[in-house]
């Protein structure tokens, strides 16, 4: 998850409200769930599901809603859109009007889902550290180039030559020697150095 977030829907005067946090441990999805039964103290139901990446950890709670009818639909909705390290809390307060089991199921998913939407997601990516090595008068259009394309420039490197050390998604490291080669005429040095995963926000690509 890229942030803390909350989203808020209505079934037949039911209110459901999800909030999200990233969590990469229990403990933390554990805090979060005391956190939330203490601010909505007086709701009826906290129903709550999280996924830990680290160990396969997942759990659920109906939180006295029917069996199957609450956290689980939660859970499903997490696994649904591939997401990991994520606590999910929906809190219910009754409206008055029973539900029934397919409602209840549409409404806690639902809101799970509007809840990951607005808390973002953070993919985790593989990229390749490349380095770029070009004279001081080919760095100016190669400084332009990577600005110009979003590329992350870990680190450059001023020397008797100027180095670029390039994070690439692995797909793409191909394609971006051959730009790097044809930008140059052939001039730069390009060599594979290392791997490193980044968090990358999807919703700000």
């Amino acid at each position: 998850m890229a942030r803390r977030a909350e989203a808020v829907l209505v079934e037949k005067r039911s209110k459901f409200i999800a909030t999200v946090i990233p969590a990469d441990t229990e403990d933390t999805a554990l805090a979060f769930l005391e956190e939330m039964r203490k601010t909505y103290s007086d709701a009826t139901h906290n129903v709550y599901a999280y996924v830990i990446d680290e160990n396969n950890i997942f759990r659920y709670s109906d939180d006295n809603e029917p069996s199957g009818t609450a956290g689980m639909p939660v859970l499903d909705t997490i696994r649904k859109a591939g997401i990991v390290d994520c606590a999910v809390v929906v809190t219910r307060y009754f409206g008055g009007t029973l539900l029934g089991t397919g409602g209840l199921v549409h409404a806690y998913g639902g809101a799970a889902r509007e809840g990951l939407l607005a808390a973002g997601i953070i993919e985790r990516r593989l990229c390749d550290i490349v380095t770029v090595t070009v004279d001081y008068t080919t760095s100016g259009k190669v400084s332009h180039f990577l600005a110009e394309n979003s590329h992350i420039i870990e680190n450059t490197v001023y020397d008797t030559e100027v180095t670029y050390f390039v994070l690439v998604k692995k797909s793409d490291t191909e394609a971006f020697k051959k730009d790097m080669t044809e930008l140059t005429s052939g001039r730069a040095i390009i060599k594979n150095t290392g791997t490193k995963y980044i968090d990358v926000d999807c919703g700000k690509e």
